[in-house]
Formats: structure tokens, C-alpha cells, sequence
């Protein structure tokens, strides 16, 4: 293996803050804020919008989708409901 080109694996902390959920796993993911952990040590924190906390396939709830918005903006972009050729 030549020398220089694989990316340092350490252990990262990736953080999901609207389920309060944390998990510690080597990475090699950029971060650029560290943060103290329960263990004592200070690790590289990544901050990511949805987990396994969080995401609902995994909790089993529901999630509201804005249908409307898309609907709405789809008839703007391109001028009203849209008709079928025959």
C-alpha cells in the first residue's frame, strides 16, 4: 500500500440534538468542533439533522409532509394544474 493517501481514521462523535441522541464510532469525517464526552476524552463532533433517534422508520411515527407547498410551487413554475395530451 503506498503511503500518504488513505484518510486517518480516529474516533468521531456524530451528534442528533432534536433526539438528544449521541454515538461515538471511528470516522474519517471532517469536524470542526471537538467536544468532552461521558468517557472523559475530547472527540471531533459531528452534528447531523436525523438519526436512528430520529428518523421514522426507526420510531414507528409519523411525519408531516407539505404537500400543499410542493403542489403550489409545481403550479407556479409551470402555470397552473397541469394537462394531459391525448
Amino acid at each position: 500500500m503506498r503511503h500518504g493517501i488513505h484518510p486517518v481514521s480516529r474516533p468521531v462523535l456524530f451528534r442528533d440534538r432534536a433526539a438528544g441522541f449521541e454515538l461515538l464510532v471511528p470516522s474519517t469525517a471532517a469536524a470542526q468542533h471537538t467536544v468532552a464526552w461521558k468517557d472523559g476524552g475530547t472527540y471531533p463532533v459531528v452534528d447531523v439533522e436525523i438519526s436512528s433517534a430520529s428518523h421514522p422508520f426507526y420510531t414507528g411515527t409519523p411525519r408531516l409532509v407539505d404537500t400543499a407547498g410542493r403542489v403550489q410551487r409545481f403550479e407556479r413554475r409551470y402555470g397552473g394544474a397541469a394537462q394531459v395530451r391525448r
